[in-house]
């Protein structure tokens, strides 16, 4: 996650109708330091923006598994035809192709602990 969607996502979770901008010279310069608030927003103690950037950066990784798996699992049009096909066969259950495929997935990319 790049420094700006975490500074952007911190301050949202922290005041969900915060309206400001984030100015910096490059992307690599990106900080709470460049933070602008647009009128009538009470600004965040950068303090507080930072200790959510945190939690935010946590959150995200925890969830790296899920990700992970979003990308692996078949096109949702080639597991329904999978689910088809077993259904037809008589294999709605662990013996079908679907199973086999959605829980290899799951396996070679299990949730951490």
């Amino acid at each position: 996650m790049d420094k700006n969607t975490k500074i952007t996502n911190a301050i949202k979770e922290l005041n969900a109708d915060a309206e400001f901008i984030i100015r910096a010279a490059s992307a690599d310069a990106v900080s709470v330091d460049g933070i602008e608030w647009a009128d009538g927003t009470t600004p965040i103690a950068k303090s507080d923006i930072e200790a959510k950037m945190v939690e935010v950066q946590t959150a995200y990784d925890n969830k790296e598994y899920q990700r992970t798996r979003a990308e692996a699992y078949p096109e949702l049009k080639e597991q329904l035809d999978l689910l088809y096909h077993d259904m037809a066969a008589n294999k709605g259950d662990k013996t079908g192709e679907w199973f086999k495929a959605v829980k290899a997935v799951k396996d070679a990319t299990a949730k951490p602990s």
